[in-house]
């Protein structure tokens, strides 16, 4: 069929195999990866810089754990909020502007001169990394074809995990460069160039072209898909792409039983995965720094030794994302959001019991405990982690679809707040091995939760799931 035809705006994206993707297409999803990158760098980073701060700023474990939840409490305002506008204002605005904030809120964090400061401005970063949630899934989703559409989605938030990993080598870099405990002002110097570049590029991008049909601006829809696509288009004005809807009502909408089992599957699980996901991230090196480098008496080195054991678990975050993409459209979000939080939980159970079960001075202690936490990491990206966000850009209609993935987004990250938050109190209350048992349980009633309210959106188009009763 050709493509000067009237129709729908998926209908021309999904022409695309056996055509190969646009210059376009592939620009948008790699700006998209970017902001995943640049997420996974700084929260990481800061996992690294954190005993440094401690140290610098003479911390209490409640101000620790003030600067580690610092931008994961601007992720869960940034995302609703964000979400919320891009419904309202277009995706591509929201997709500017984050960046805009980002490069300004860790350009000053580099520079803090007091821990108070220095978490605002990791807040304000988490801002513009919250509207990133759901504002790069969206404009990812809505530009790809719906036969590969969750591979894409999940290769650009597989750079949440490279950016991890990346976190921890600039972290360690920059600790072998400049052993001193002010080094970690360096390490978040290090994306101000980066993220400059990336704002310039986002400015470049089309709207999404479902976006303006679910505003009802066709002719300005026509160019955008045209520019997407770079081939001509025409696009069929009765093209609803679902009711129109009012976006200030989105929130309402999610409560309302049509959508109520879609808010429970993408908001809960996630929120349960991000207690485990962000706890262990961010203290991993301090995790590794308690159990291993006791015998250490330098600080500087003992963190160094504890991010190089950080970063070889970390490295199975990208494993697990390798084995999640090409059975993403094979297999189902739901299978592999299940198996991966039994496998989790797992993980956590094989880490906790050989640090008690094993002596200190015994080499298979470091194995089991090195191996549980591999396990988590890779489970965690084969299956929870990043079945919750691809399902949360999805199961929602276009014009609540923001509202939706931010929504779902906002409330996991409550998880993550309290895990970076609690986790070294409860660390020094309870123990490092009972808050990893605690952990194991989160993730068996996330595997719960996930089948009694499943939606399997693998193998339908956007405007298929738009239209689709979800009750």
């Amino acid at each position: 069929m050709s493509s000067s035809i009237a129709k729908s705006v998926q209908s021309h994206i999904d022409e695309t195999p056996p055509r190969p993707l646009s210059s376009m297409q592939w620009q948008i999803w790699s700006l998209a990866a970017m902001g995943k990158l640049f997420e996974g760098m700084v929260i990481f980073i800061t996992g690294v810089a954190v005993p440094l701060i401690e140290r610098d700023f003479n911390l209490s474990s409640a101000l620790k754990g003030s600067v580690a939840a610092a931008s994961l409490l601007g992720i869960l305002i940034g995302a609703s909020l964000f979400g919320n506008l891009a419904d309202r204002y277009g995706r591509k605005f929201v997709f500017v502007i984050e960046m805009a904030i980002f490069t300004i809120a860790i350009a000053l964090s580099a520079v803090a001169w007091n821990v108070s400061a220095l978490i605002f401005f990791l807040f304000c970063s988490g801002l513009a990394l919250g509207a990133d949630y759901p504002i790069a899934h969206i404009i990812v989703s809505e530009s790809i074809p719906s036969r590969f559409r969750g591979r894409m989605v999940l290769g650009a938030f597989a750079f949440q995990s490279v950016g991890s990993l990346a976190g921890v080598l600039i972290g360690l870099l920059v600790l072998r460069i400049y052993p001193e405990v002010g080094a970690w002002h360096w390490m978040y110097a290090a994306l101000v160039i980066p993220s400059i570049l990336v704002f310039l590029m986002r400015t470049k991008l089309p709207e999404s072209p479902h976006w303006l049909v679910s505003r009802k601006q066709f002719e300005l829809a026509h160019r955008a898909a045209k520019a997407l696509l770079q081939r001509p288009v025409a696009i069929a004005q009765n093209d609803s792409d679902g009711e129109r809807q009012n976006p200030r009502l989105g929130y309402r909408k999610l409560l309302t039983p049509r959508y109520l089992r879609a808010t429970v599957l993408t908001a809960v699980p996630w929120f349960l995965q991000d207690l485990a996901t962000y706890g262990i991230g961010i203290f991993t090196p301090t995790i590794l720094a308690t159990l291993f480098t006791k015998a250490q008496p330098n600080f500087v080195f003992q963190d160094m030794i504890a991010t190089e054991g950080s970063g070889l678990i970390d490295l199975f975050l990208l494993v697990g994302f390798a084995a999640s993409i090409p059975l993403v459209d094979k297999f189902g979000r739901i299978p592999l959001q299940i198996i991966g939080f039994i496998g989790c939980s797992v993980g956590l159970i094989i880490a906790s019991l050989s640090a008690v079960s094993i002596p200190e001075s015994h080499e298979l202690r470091i194995l089991f405990i090195f191996g549980g936490f591999i396990l988590f990491n890779f489970m965690t990206n084969l299956g929870p982690n990043a079945m919750t966000y691809v399902l949360s850009g999805e199961v929602f209609p276009t014009e609540i679809r923001g509202v939706g993935a931010g929504f779902a987004a906002s409330f996991a990250k409550i998880g993550a707040v309290a895990t970076a938050f609690f986790f070294p109190i409860l660390r020094e209350q309870i123990g490092t091995v009972a808050l990893l048992c605690g952990l194991a349980v989160t993730s068996l009633l996330g595997a719960l939760v996930t089948f009694l309210f499943r939606i399997e959106p693998n193998g339908h188009s956007l405007e298929e799931l738009s239209e689709k009763p979800l009750v």
